[in-house]
């Protein structure tokens, strides 16, 4: 059985077009992100809200990890259109043993908005 995967989705991410009241970008993209989840029974994802991934200068922003792969963080998300093509991106990410998959098979979004690539933790004793 492969480790959990784990969406982590910035909530408090702001668009420019953004009204000052109301939900901001992040907080609709997490919105959509688990509603378009829900329409996937069994997929491998557990989306987590956060309050900041300190990536402002490219909403909205999401992180994919897991235990034993690779973390990656997107930036440049569209919160109207973008989560289908996550949960996309993410099924591949869990179908690895690593959490690397082949750039040509990365959603073009993915190829476009990654903002970081961070190693796995160490695994301890």
């Amino acid at each position: 059985m492969s480790a959990p995967v784990t969406l982590y989705v910035c909530t408090t991410c702001r668009d420019a077009a953004d009204p000052a009241e109301g939900p901001r970008a992040g907080a609709r993209l997490h919105d959509a992100l688990s509603a378009a989840l829900a329409a996937r029974p069994g997929a491998p994802v557990r989306i987590e809200p956060v309050e900041c991934l300190s990536v402002c200068k490219r909403s909205c922003t999401v992180a994919v990890a897991s235990p034993g792969r690779w973390t990656y963080v997107y930036g440049d998300l569209d919160a109207g259109t973008s989560a289908d093509l996550i949960l996309d991106g993410i099924g591949l990410y869990a179908g690895t043993p690593d959490g690397i998959v082949p750039w040509r098979e990365r959603p073009q979004e993915f190829r476009k908005g990654v903002v970081a690539r961070i190693p796995p933790a160490p695994v301890t004793p």
